[in-house]
């Protein structure tokens, strides 16, 4: 798990036995996105800035399920 500094990425973790990346946003939700390659993870892992990447790269590109979602107020 990589925990980022980013203004839009909390957390990342790669499960390369199913493909599946889990990203964590800082609102609190976490998404599964099935069948991400490893090299995508690992050009993501060393993105310059995480949301440009995700939005460029990996949203509304690889099916996806909320895994969980941390309440708020």
């Amino acid at each position: 798990m990589v925990a980022t500094a980013s203004s839009a990425v909390l957390r990342i973790w790669y499960e390369a036995n199913d493909a599946t990346l889990f990203i964590t946003f800082v609102g609190g939700k976490t998404y599964a996105y099935e069948g991400v390659p490893v090299p995508l993870c690992r050009a993501f892992l060393a993105a310059e800035s995480y949301g440009r990447f995700f939005n460029a790269h990996i949203r509304d590109r690889y099916p996806y399920r909320l895994v969980k979602s941390r309440r708020t107020k």
